[in-house]
């Protein structure tokens, strides 16, 4: 028997399971840098007003940090340095498919099942890796036909999809090893995202440094370093190959000389009795949801400082182009440019914080499905207890995040123009502001987990339309009854004044509604789901 046998029939299931989530990610990730190029053409059909916002925005350290370098004031230069973010977000789609398909399938019990079948050693592995590569190169190939199709050098357009690409090949075997080297795939996440997060600090910190050798160490950095649009440098595109060829060399050989269900690092040995934390419905909650809320708080920090720095190089660049003015105040600008750039962003905050509640709500559905909140529920803890738990995280979690994206913001926008004191609450208000719609999508998920749990991933596809409706609908100007489907449409503008609160309970009614119904169904149904 070869050790790949069986690898198709184990890449058509993960296709067959990955239907609907797959196609969404790549065809998100495809569309976005699109839409940049296609706003860029509109906004700034100029040289001397691409200039303007090379010198005023693109350039500003804050925004090289978020986003990248930029290297030239072409339509193509700025397209790519605006999606440079979206590479970081294709190596965490990478990385966390290739975990659930391999560490999660083994820790689930499901992986020895097969194993017990006519199957090759490495098929697992290699069937996740395949079936990630192909939705990567898929990716990147369609960015570059839709990049060529606005109008922008196809050379260009195959340099800027190939980077994409190949960051999702380099973390999806990033993600491959991690499976490898722990016993949980909680901690195999842990492990693929650190080094995720240490290849954007690298790059960020070279980037914005005088020298910029640090952005060589990382693949996020190599893909900016393609120079799309600006003369590409071909030879980059060997550098994430090989470092993807180096990670498989190792992780091969470790996936067959470990013992099932564990890995390489040993793990640690709990405590003999569990502590006071531990005691109660709500300290497990706790202990599950810990480690995420860290980690998106953390980020939010970080957007809020980076966004409330380029607040006021961003309001000084698109002064006096009439077009980006006004598609900037109908994405929910106030009448200073500067507090338009800064309500457009947090609104994407609001998104994202979104999608921590939808994950939030998802964890009780990974609980249930695991098997592990059957036996929890079989003892004296009641099912109202249990979800009013994880409750508390889905709703307080983007509250606390968009509490601190906006204290963040209010911070750096207040010391960039000397008013710490009268920037610092209204920021927090506009951050705040965002929390109902956020709601609204967060209790849409618990509804599905009561009702229909089958379904419940269908929550990732709803939060992916708002997206699109988000960054698309001002700009290509669709129909207002289509923006108005999502919730964030109706969120008031609290950085100018006559807002009213009447949206912002209609849509806290809203969630609840979501929830209640959700809380109903869920302790009238059977556990677990067959």
């Amino acid at each position: 028997m070869s050790t790949l046998t069986g690898t198709g029939h184990l890449a058509r299931l993960i296709l067959r399971r990955d239907r609907i989530v797959l196609p969404l990610w790549v065809l998100l990730l495809t569309v976005l840098p699109v839409s940049y190029a296609g706003s860029f053409f509109a906004l700034f059909p100029t040289a001397a007003e691409r200039a303007a916002y090379v010198t005023g925005t693109a350039r500003n350290p804050s925004v090289v940090a978020l986003l990248g370098p930029v290297y030239g004031d072409s339509v193509g230069a700025l397209t790519a340095q605006r999606g440079g973010f979206l590479q970081v977000i294709v190596g965490l789609a990478a990385l966390l498919t290739v975990i659930r398909h391999t560490r999660t399938e083994e820790e689930a019990g499901r992986r020895e099942l097969l194993g017990a079948t006519v199957l090759g050693r490495y098929a697992g592995l290699t069937a996740a890796l395949l079936v990630t590569y192909a939705a990567s190169l898929l990716l990147g190939l369609l960015t570059a036909a839709g990049l060529a199709a606005t109008g922008l050098p196809a050379a260009g357009s195959l340099a800027y999809g190939l980077s994409a690409a190949l960051v999702g090949v380099v973390f999806a075997t990033v993600g491959g090893l991690a499976a490898q080297l722990t016993q949980t795939a909680g901690g195999a996440r842990g492990i693929a995202v650190g080094v995720l997060g240490v290849a954007f600090t690298l790059r960020l910190v070279g980037d914005t440094s005088e020298h910029g050798w640090p952005s060589w160490l990382s693949p996020l950095g190599w893909a900016a370093r393609i120079r799309a649009y600006a003369g590409e440098h071909w030879w980059v595109l060997a550098l994430p190959v090989a470092l993807t060829v180096l990670l498989a060399v190792v992780a091969y050989p470790v996936s067959v000389r470990r013992d099932l269900g564990a890995g390489v690092l040993p793990s640690r040995p709990g405590p003999v009795r569990a502590g006071r934390v531990l005691s109660g419905p709500f300290g497990l909650a706790w202990r599950l949801h810990r480690g995420p809320l860290l980690g998106w708080s953390v980020g939010f920090l970080l957007l809020g400082s980076v966004v409330g720095g380029a607040a006021e190089a961003a309001g000084r660049s698109v002064a006096g182009n009439a077009a980006l003015e006004q598609v900037m105040a109908r994405l929910g600008g106030a009448s200073g440019l500067a507090e338009a750039y800064l309500g457009v962003s947090l609104g994407v905050a609001g998104l994202a914080a979104a999608g921590y509640g939808v994950q939030a709500a998802l964890r009780m559905r990974s609980e249930e499905a695991a098997g592990r909140a059957e036996p929890v529920l079989a003892t004296g803890v009641h099912r109202s207890t249990w979800l009013a738990a994880h409750l508390v995280f889905v709703l307080l979690g983007p509250v606390v995040v968009l509490a601190l994206v906006g204290l963040a913001a209010g911070l750096t926008y207040g010391l960039s123009i000397g008013d710490v004191p009268g920037q610092l609450p209204r920021m927090l208000g506009a951050g705040l502001a965002q929390v109902p719609a956020a709601w609204v999508l967060a209790g849409l998920a618990v509804l599905l987990y009561g009702l229909l749990p089958r379904l419940s991933p269908a929550a990732w596809a709803v939060l992916a339309v708002v997206v699109l409706l988000g960054q698309l609908g001002a700009v290509l100007e669709l129909s207002q009854w289509l923006l108005d489907l999502s919730p964030f449409t109706h969120t008031p503008q609290v950085l100018r004044a006559g807002w009213s609160v009447t949206p912002l309970l209609a849509l806290t009614v809203l969630a609840g509604v979501f929830c209640a119904v959700g809380f109903a169904s869920f302790r009238r149904r059977d556990i677990p789901v067959g």
